[in-house]
């Protein structure tokens, strides 16, 4: 598991005193607010550099940050594409049977039937519930599975695995 977690992407300026725009890449948008501290980096959590939060606020469906010692347009324009990110002690506790992405990506899948179907490379949400995009090793699809309780029943950061029963037919669509 990494140390940090990334919690959202800087997409802009805003204004002319060196506010960024912010896409939250978590849950809740407002556990900025009360975040007084956080890292820039790049999105494999490369080059973490310390940084400090003079204020932030929500605007529809986006943050603005105020950054110490960013007050003008130009410098905070050069960070469009900056990741943010917090240490893991300072990352929103989960509830039971939650994950963050951060931690899934990289796992083994395992089928009852089929047995290693490959690692999650990625996740998505599409409202109703996460998908798991899982490489298989030499297919060159994909294989997409939902991420839900009655297909992955066992999750296991710690082991490197996610135990799965995947739903009739889905293997075999990618095939």
């Amino acid at each position: 598991m990494q140390d940090h977690i990334i919690i959202g992407k800087i997409t802009g300026a805003h204004g002319v005193r060196g506010e960024v725009k912010v896409l939250p890449l978590t849950d809740d948008a407002h556990r900025f607010l009360k975040l007084k501290e956080c890292y820039f980096c790049t999105g494999d959590l490369k080059d973490l550099k310390a940084v400090s939060i003079r204020s932030s606020r929500l605007d529809r469906g986006n943050v603005l940050i105020h950054f110490e010692g960013i007050d003008d347009r130009d410098i905070a324009q050069a960070l469009h594409g900056t990741f943010i990110a917090v240490s893991r002690e300072n990352a929103v506790s989960l509830k039971k049977d939650s994950y963050y992405i951060a931690d899934l990506i990289g796992l083994t899948v395992i089928d009852d039937e089929k047995g290693d179907a490959g690692k999650v490379c990625d996740c998505y949400e599409t409202g109703a519930n996460y998908i798991l995009e899982v490489k298989r090793p030499g297919k060159k699809k994909n294989l997409l599975i939902p991420f839900l309780k009655i297909y992955c029943y066992e999750v296991n950061p710690e082991e490197g695995f996610i135990k799965c029963r995947m739903p009739k037919g889905l293997y075999e669509l990618y095939e």
